[in-house]
């Protein structure tokens, strides 16, 4: 059996991060997939889907390591093509990647106890985004 939804959700732009978790495991209840695994997709090249520890510590260090690791003030020829400033935002997102996939365990998404699943926005500018929630399993 596979069960499909989409999400849309409104971002205020760079780099926000935003907590899926609950809408996810709604889909994962609303699915009636006792076993199997769910995919979670979000539609564009400047944002990614992942799991992290949802804090206020960690919601400061990501920008912060993104920024060292993929810096805004560097040329990228993304820039050089399309002179829209978020070269950046698409190298960003390359790496840390559009899905992530869990698996279904009686019913329940198999997270860890401090493990959420976050959509990070990596464009310079607030965005509607559409997440594809996929269960597939029996």
């Amino acid at each position: 059996m596979i069960h499909t939804e989409i999400m849309e959700v409104e971002t205020r732009g760079e780099v926000d991060i935003l907590d899926l978790t609950q809408d996810v495991e709604s889909v994962v209840s609303n699915s009636k997939i006792r076993e199997g695994i769910c995919h979670v997709f979000v539609q564009g090249s400047t944002a990614a889907i992942t799991t992290v520890e949802y804090e206020p510590g960690l919601l400061k260090d990501i920008p912060a390591a993104l920024e060292r690791l993929f810096p805004k003030g560097i040329n990228y020829e993304h820039h050089r093509t399309w002179h829209d400033g978020n070269g950046h935002s698409h190298v960003r997102a390359s790496f840390l990647k559009q899905s992530i996939t869990v698996p279904v365990v009686g019913g329940k998404l198999a997270l860890g106890t401090w493990q959420q699943i976050v959509l990070v926005e990596l464009d310079i500018r607030p965005r509607r985004r559409k997440v594809y929630v996929q269960i597939m399993g029996e």
